[in-house]
């Protein structure tokens, strides 16, 4: 029966990497993103002498959307990787490492994960905003961009909460 069971746990333990094709995925996906961001640089660069300020701005303002959604990839790329399946020791070596590389928990990736989805979340308010200077009424759409993002940051806040609140019982040794 202990034969069985190690080779029960060697399976599980092994499954982890059946992860790996999927963070390759997202560097896949990273390629594509900086792909887009290309072109839409591109595109910027041609209608610059063009365009008025506003969609000018609206425009970079898109590319920092798409900057932000590659850093935020990238993060759970690392993270996830770390957490999950392998530690990268390619990057310990590295003088070139990020400093909070390694040091993400699951809890500290959802943290991040929904601080970004609240940047991104508003950058898009502030298109929204910016696209409406000057117009008396907020369209359906915008209502439901402020919905999410408010939803956004009350989860932000709560996963915050349930962290601390996790981290002071380990502090104080109340486990239940």
């Amino acid at each position: 029966m202990n034969q069985i069971s190690h080779a029960i746990e060697v399976v599980l333990f092994r499954a982890r990497f059946l992860l790996a094709p999927l963070y390759l995925g997202l560097v896949g996906a990273l390629a594509l993103l900086c792909y887009r961001f290309v072109i839409e640089f591109i595109h910027l660069a041609q209608k610059v002498g063009d365009a008025t300020p506003q969609s000018f701005t609206l425009d970079l303002l898109a590319l920092l959307d798409l900057t932000l959604l590659a850093n935020l990839i990238l993060m759970v790329i690392f993270a996830g990787y770390e957490n999950f399946v392998s530690r990268i020791d390619v990057a310990a070596e590295s003088k070139d490492r990020p400093h909070w590389m390694g040091t993400i928990d699951f809890s500290g990736l959802k943290i991040k994960l929904i601080g970004s989805l609240v940047a991104i979340s508003v950058i898009e308010l502030l298109k929204d905003f910016i696209e409406l200077s000057g117009k008396a009424e907020v369209g359906e759409g915008t209502i439901w961009r402020i919905a999410i993002h408010l939803t956004f940051v009350v989860s932000g806040v709560l996963f915050a909460l349930m962290d601390w609140i996790a981290d002071k019982r380990e502090f104080t040794g109340t486990h239940t």
